[in-house]
């Protein structure tokens, strides 16, 4: 199935608008057609994660961003939930807990980064602290511009060190994210979901979309780009970040390690 990526990514030293992105693009494909693609990449991302953690040698590292509502949770059911447990996992960063605010803002976040052979995924990321932080005014912009050098220092010392890095942020309508608000208070299983302050945050819609910009600007470099995914049709936005994923691990070609013994001199006869 041919698939368009390369109009997804941000170049590095590209302005960013994110008002000119399309949140609902499905570049004319059909459902039930992307959603068997989908099926089959995760297939093959599943046997080229075994041998990532065979070969214990690289990890990949899969941020993913979004304003609230915009399906970071549904999206890692989807695309990661089928994967076989050992050698993935999930980090999702909430609120920064008192020890973590007594350190440097990466330093909770280093401590989840992939070792070799995990595949990770980030739920929110260190990226929090140039978004919520810039719309809160939290920190000067000096020092959030000091932050931005420190994540791209940061997201190279994990590519030096082996560590793919797959950016995505989710892209979605102030319309979309209210109709996800909607069908959450409305499902009493969704209730934990939301959250009153949502609605305080919403009002600072626009002070996001720039947040989400500069940090995209700031942070787009050859080694670990952005990538903005277009979420709205949830099966497509599955179908391009599978495809993501499958093109980091294609690329690192991990190999299932040679045997410390010869399988030809081992016999299994009166075991």
């Amino acid at each position: 199935m041919a698939l368009e990526l390369d109009r997804y990514r941000i170049a590095p030293g590209t302005p960013v608008r994110l008002a000119d992105r399309a949140t609902d693009d499905k570049q004319g494909l059909k459902r039930e057609a992307a959603e068997a693609e989908t099926a089959e990449i995760i297939a093959r991302i599943d046997g080229l994660q075994e041998r990532l953690y065979a070969e214990g040698k690289q990890s990949l590292l899969v941020v993913l961003q979004a304003i609230d509502g915009a399906g970071k949770d549904s999206t890692i059911r989807s695309v990661f939930g089928p994967l076989h447990p050992q050698g993935v996992r999930v980090a999702a960063f909430k609120s920064p807990t008192e020890p973590e605010k007594a350190h440097d803002f990466l330093w909770r976040v280093h401590q989840q980064a992939p070792a070799k052979g995990e595949l990770v995924v980030f739920n929110r990321s260190h990226y929090e602290d140039v978004l919520i932080v810039r719309v809160h005014g939290w920190a000067s912009p000096e020092a959030i511009e000091r932050r931005y050098e420190h994540i791209r220092a940061f997201e190279q010392l994990l590519t030096d060190a082996g560590t793919r890095v797959v950016k995505i942020l989710l892209h979605v309508s102030k319309d979309y994210q209210l109709s996800r608000f909607e069908k959450r208070l409305a499902d009493p299983t969704k209730h934990w979901k939301f959250n009153p302050s949502d609605l305080e945050e919403r009002k600072l819609w626009d002070d996001y979309q720039q947040a989400f910009e500069i940090a995209l600007e700031r942070t787009s470099t050859e080694d670990a780009p952005w990538t903005v995914v277009p979420a709205e049709k949830r099966w497509f936005r599955d179908l391009v970040i599978s495809r993501l994923v499958l093109d980091a691990l294609e690329a690192m070609n991990p190999q299932f390690p040679p045997p410390s013994y010869d399988p030809a001199t081992v016999s299994l006869d009166g075991v």
